[in-house]
């Protein structure tokens, strides 16, 4: 079946209010036709407030418990904007309701976790989905067609920089704020809020093939702003052929999500959302060019998750998908084991 915009429009509701990317997300959906808002769940009766006030929504749109909206406004997906550390009760209780659920990223705080959303989600036969704003990149897309065609030969090594400057210096809201810099709301600090970014795309240049061991170093350069989690890591990702560095940071310059992927006939790097520079040739040059947009229903999360519901798309071993994130946390978990004991973590098969 195509892509359809003739359709009813798919039910959601969005719980929690307390992750910025939230802001970003919103004034999506009164120009979105494939998906409909029906209720805003969130149990801080300022921050409701805040976002009722901001974007012109509707006071009936909002609930202080999940129970209430599920019953009152009957939505057929949960978007949740929680802290990461509440992501796994959200998923069992949409999982208990039959309702697919899409988390921005990571799927959530360790791989025990993941594992028993795994199984709520095997239960209960919902689409469980991570959203990462670098899967509607693309650059990534070209490049991961490149692997697929042969044109850049065996892979060898990916490197992937991702961060910022900080969340405290580029003025993130104060409830994203407090969560981000609470090891246990967010699973560790800049390890786990942008080493998922790379773990991600290289889980999906990989087939879904786990790595043999992780090696990981993390540390704090502004303990002053910072004094819980970590603001800088580097992780190794070890596989039979090819390497994998991950460099997730909040002491970045500027902004970037940028890849790097080096096979044995040519190089090719995502640059930003849209731009790759590939060279083929020792002898030939290095080229810009700019990627093909991505199509319907794969260029937004919206239209990825409606897809998915109307049974358009299978969602199985690409980024968003529930087996990926598992391998993604099997990576994240073991980096933050490394960084703590100073020592290579060997990665042991999941259990199916």
């Amino acid at each position: 079946m195509g892509f359809a915009q003739t359709q009813q429009p798919v039910r959601v509701v969005i719980v929690g209010l307390e992750h910025g990317h939230v802001a970003g997300f919103l004034p999506q959906f009164p120009k979105e036709h494939d998906v409909e808002l029906v209720g805003i769940v969130d149990a801080d009766a300022a921050l409701r407030e805040k976002y009722e006030q901001e974007f012109h929504l509707d006071h009936a749109l909002f609930f202080s418990k999940l129970d209430e909206a599920i019953a009152i406004a009957h939505p057929q997906a949960l978007l949740v904007y929680t802290p990461i550390g509440e992501h796994r009760w959200v998923i069992e209780a949409a999982a208990a309701k039959g309702l697919d659920v899409m988390v921005e990223k990571p799927l959530t705080l360790s791989l025990d976790d993941a594992l028993a959303i795994r199984k709520a989600a095997r239960e209960h036969h919902i689409q469980v989905l991570v959203n990462y704003e670098t899967t509607w990149y693309a650059s990534n897309r070209a490049i991961y067609e490149m692997v697929q065609q042969g044109r850049l030969g065996d892979l060898r090594k990916v490197v992937v920089h991702d961060g910022h400057q900080g969340p405290q210096e580029i003025g993130v809201q104060p409830e994203f704020l407090e969560w981000l810099t609470d090891p246990v709301q967010n699973g560790a600090g800049a390890l786990y809020d942008f080493g998922c970014y790379g773990a991600d795309l290289m889980t999906w240049l990989m087939h879904g093939e786990a790595p043999l061991s992780v090696t990981a170093v993390a540390q704090t350069d502004k303990p002053e702003k910072y004094p819980h989690v970590d603001d800088d890591a580097t992780i190794i990702l070890r596989y039979p052929r090819t390497q994998a560095v991950l460099m997730p940071s909040w002491n970045w310059t500027f902004a970037r999500k940028d890849t790097e992927v080096y096979g044995t006939l040519g190089y090719a790097i995502a640059v930003n959302p849209t731009q790759v520079r590939t060279r083929f040739s020792e002898k030939a040059p290095e080229e810009t060019t700019t990627a093909a947009a991505l199509a319907p229903p794969e260029d937004t999360s919206l239209h990825y998750l409606a897809a998915v519901l109307r049974g358009e798309l299978k969602p199985q071993g690409d980024l968003t998908a529930l087996d990926t994130n598992v391998v993604v946390m099997q990576i994240l978990d073991a980096a933050r084991e490394s960084a703590h004991t100073g020592k290579t973590v060997e990665v042991k098969p999941l259990p199916q």
